[in-house]
């Protein structure tokens, strides 16, 4: 594809973080942008000063690009870029860059990436994978971490091991709370737990194997070791050891999406690590013979307490059920078709598809009702579908949908 002069308007901009910034970019010449996933566009800043953004969209949504930028102090480019609000016109020269995937390789592909490097991957990887890839791929990801920082200097400053424990369980599910408000409950899920396990490494890391090798180097010259750096990696041992079942337990969550999917995730979130702590406690006790078995008891009925809250409702019945009328298939099936069936069909009109991602066709009133339960988890439970929500799927149709398929999904 041969680059050229362009021009494109801001339709929506975002904050996923207090750094990074996205804008949605609606194309008006030409009027569909045609390019390769992990490729960029040129943007002229001035007489001399360009500056260059990767495409974090895929080639699927042409009349649509998303990019995707992390703004830095005094930055010409980055002053331009928070300033965009919706209606400034765009002007840029592209595609330009050749760091695409060759779908041709048979290899096991592996991606590597640094902070707002993971940009161009993340369309290749959404373009693969919305496209019918269908083999397995390795990401391998950096980014610094500010929350290793603050745990690092609370366990210097306070010498309380239960006061610490507190602050930093606190801080965790404030931290919980913070990612809801920005990303879905999944994504919220995964970052928690990226974070603890980069205090968890970084524990090891600086503290608890540097400590022994230092230890261990100053008995073998003969000298009386200095005890504080076993000091230092014996507690970080202990935190690393509280962290362990919070850590598992988000590791697995993304098969158990009544957790992260709830209203209030982050606090569930929080139940669960505080049960995990707390059941952590008890075997750490335990070695030292003492049999607290309270300990577990509070996590099992903190545990208990949490699945009854969050188990399935029953339907509504009497005057509630007549009250909550159930939705037409005459209703469902222009949101089927706008948002499903342009990929789930036997001929897809949505660009890039070639056949039915999965296999799965939605085009007779049948298809729909033998699929009904699958359609149920995957948008309406995990709302992993529409993948990357291509189609702009809105909450008010997600809820329709949700609320024909819990009713029976009657397609007559």
């Amino acid at each position: 594809m041969k680059p050229r002069e362009c021009r494109a308007r801001v339709a929506a901009r975002r904050a996923l973080t207090s750094e990074i910034r996205e804008v949605d970019l609606a194309m008006e010449d030409p009027p569909a942008f045609e390019f390769a996933a992990g490729q960029w566009i040129s943007v002229p800043l001035g007489p001399k000063t360009v500056r260059a953004y990767t495409i974090a969209s895929t080639p699927l949504e042409p009349r649509r690009l998303t990019l995707c930028a992390d703004l830095a102090p005094n930055g010409p480019g980055s002053a331009w870029f928070g300033r965009l609000t919706p209606g400034d016109s765009v002007s840029f020269k592209g595609p330009l860059g050749g760091f695409v995937y060759a779908r041709a390789d048979a290899r096991r592909p592996l991606f590597v990436a640094e902070e707002i490097g993971i940009v161009p991957i993340r369309s290749i990887v959404t373009w693969l994978y919305a496209t019918g890839f269908g083999r397995p791929a390795t990401l391998v990801y950096w980014a610094r971490d500010r929350g290793w920082l603050v745990y690092d200097a609370l366990c210097r400053i306070i010498k309380n091991e239960v006061a610490l424990s507190i602050v930093v369980y606190v801080l965790l599910v404030a931290a919980a709370w913070g990612y809801a408000q920005v990303f879905g409950g999944r994504a919220a899920y995964i970052h928690v737990g990226t974070l603890i396990g980069t205090i968890m490494v970084w524990n090891v890391f600086f503290h608890i194997i540097p400590g022994q090798k230092r230890m261990v180097a100053e008995i073998r010259a003969g000298q009386d070791p200095d005890p504080t750096p076993g000091i230092i990696g014996r507690q970080r041992s202990v935190h690393n050891t509280y962290f362990t079942l919070p850590v598992l337990f988000i590791m697995i969550s993304n098969h158990y999406p009544m957790t992260y999917g709830a209203k209030y995730g982050w606090a569930i979130l929080a139940v669960i690590m505080l049960a995990g702590a707390l059941i952590r406690q008890y075997f750490v006790l335990r070695h030292t013979g003492r049999n607290l078995i309270a300990l577990p008891a509070v996590a099992a009925v903190l545990l208990l307490g949490l699945a009854i809250a969050i188990a399935p409702k029953p339907a509504a019945t009497g005057a509630a059920a007549a009250a909550a009328e159930t939705p037409t298939f005459a209703q469902i099936q222009p949101v089927l078709k706008e948002r499903c069936v342009v990929c789930h069909s036997q001929k897809p009109t949505f660009a890039g598809f070639q056949q039915p991602p999965g296999g799965l066709l939605l085009d007779t009133p049948e298809q729909v009702k033998a699929a009904s339960s699958r359609i149920y988890q995957q948008t309406i439970a995990t709302q992993t579908m529409p993948i990357g929500n291509l189609t702009k799927m809105t909450d008010e149709e997600r809820a329709l949908l949700g609320k024909w398929l819990a009713d029976g999904a009657n397609v007559n």
